[in-house]
């Protein structure tokens, strides 16, 4: 929460412009002037972490978005529908899961080139799998119920049915995987910035902060340590909301019971 506060207000929160090169002072140690440090060009650390935030968290974010909106819609129009939709988005699936996440964020990061746009289609297409095969779950195993039927008899269409009945009642777990996936996604979007496939400079993220550090492990170790302990609590903090969500709404046990 602390991290999601300080990477909105940034230019409020941060101590320094994260862009700002003093080569008089690289390298420093921390001190009450710069609390991290600064990095091999002079660049207060702590500033760049808290600016790195705002992007990892927001590619993060909208990429895990866009793959739960997706995966929803492909899986409930699979699990629906079922027939040859079904058995191909289900071959697609298999296929996808058969390789990882980072393989797959990856080629298409290649095929597309690095940037922050082509980082966050990589990350969607990478999960996307997970989500239609989690959604087509779910509707598999509410389509039969007595309410559905009872819709359909009284002349609902497909859409009213999965829009109104089916869908609202199958997102509770898409939705907590979903944020359990976030923090995946950041570590993902930290590693493609790691080999400089991500986010490009001068924007700030996790993993370039530490992909530079790594020249400077033994000159300067903190900016590396000091982006890797920021990912660390995001994923975490992130994971551990997860887990109370899942049991607020007990998903284990509906996920066990499909």
């Amino acid at each position: 929460m602390l991290l999601a506060l300080a990477a909105i207000f940034a230019p409020w929160v941060a101590p320094y412009p994260y862009d700002i090169q003093n080569l008089s002072a690289t390298n420093q140690d921390p001190s009450a002037a710069h609390w991290l440090g600064t990095d091999e060009f002079g660049r207060d650390v702590l500033s760049r972490i808290i600016y790195g935030a705002r992007t990892s968290l927001a590619v993060a974010l909208t990429a895990i978005g866009i793959s739960v909106t997706l995966g929803m819609c492909l899986g409930a129009a699979a699990g629906y529908f079922g027939g040859w939709f079904d058995r191909a988005l289900t071959a697609v699936v298999d296929l996808t899961w058969s390789f990882p996440e980072v393989l797959i964020a990856l080629i298409f990061v290649a095929i597309l080139g690095p940037g922050l746009y082509s980082t966050m289609v990589a990350i969607s297409i990478a999960y996307l799998a997970q989500f239609s095969r989690l959604t087509r779950a779910q509707i598999m195993a509410i389509k039969n119920e007595t309410y559905i039927e009872a819709a359909t008899n009284l002349g609902a269409g497909h859409v009213h049915i999965l829009f109104r009945h089916l869908l609202p009642n199958a997102i509770t777990p898409v939705i907590v995987a979903g944020m359990l996936a976030t923090g995946d996604a950041i570590i993902l979007e930290a590693t493609l910035g790691f080999f400089g496939l991500g986010v490009q400079p001068p924007k700030p993220s996790w993993g370039a902060m530490m992909s530079s550090g790594t020249a400077q492990i033994f000159l300067a170790p903190w900016t590396i340590l000091a982006p890797g302990f920021a990912i660390a609590i995001a994923v975490v903090s992130i994971n551990l909301f997860g887990d109370a969500l899942i049991d607020a709404f007990d998903i284990r046990n509906r996920v066990r019971d499909l």
